[in-house]
């Protein structure tokens, strides 16, 4: 398996696991997704909204390499967050339905890069305004964890307030080999 074919791994597991905790998330009233119950980012609704934010934001960047103008144009035609805790969707439909299309989105440009594109040195300036010039595929990592981090804790809150997640191993996708 080649680094692309892992990166189109994480990229299904990603779009799978946000529907799974969407899924479970649909099962919480409005005002359980919205309660602070502590963590980062307050709620669920806070955390599942950074995940958008720092999905956005990542895009963004990775709609400047050569080969994604295409690929990311109507991600990069997003407005900018203007914070790591921005709230940009307060109801839980229009946050679920902008969570599906971004989810294509990233499977669709995945889906379109090269290993060599992989190898490619990413210049961008962080939230702090700090610039940085660091290698395409281990940002694509950093991009993948990050929303496994944080689905880590949506999914600790939403067991917590009686919803079930189900299995989130990464497991499950991998796909089984034959001996050689």
């Amino acid at each position: 398996m080649g680094l692309k074919q892992h990166f189109e791994l994480l990229a299904s597991y990603n779009q799978w696991m946000n529907s799974k905790a969407y899924e479970a998330a649909g099962q919480l009233s409005a005002t359980e997704l919205a309660k602070d119950r502590g963590a980062f980012f307050g709620s669920v609704l806070g955390i599942l909204n950074h995940i958008v934010v720092g999905d956005t934001i990542w895009l963004k960047r990775f709609a400047t390499h050569p080969s994604c103008l295409t690929s990311l144009r109507e991600v990069a035609d997003l407005p900018n967050p203007t914070s790591l805790n921005q709230i940009i969707f307060n109801d839980f439909s229009s946050l679920h339905k902008h969570r599906n299309w971004l989810d294509e989105q990233i499977i669709n440009w995945i889906g379109e890069l090269s290993d060599d594109d992989l190898g490619y040195v990413l210049s961008y300036h962080n939230t702090k305004g700090v610039s940085a010039n660091k290698c395409y595929s281990n940002l694509l990592l950093h991009f993948f964890n990050h929303q496994t981090h944080h689905r880590g804790q949506v999914s600790t809150l939403l067991s917590q307030a009686g919803a079930d997640i189900g299995v989130t191993d990464l497991l499950v996708l991998v796909p089984e080999e034959s001996h050689v």
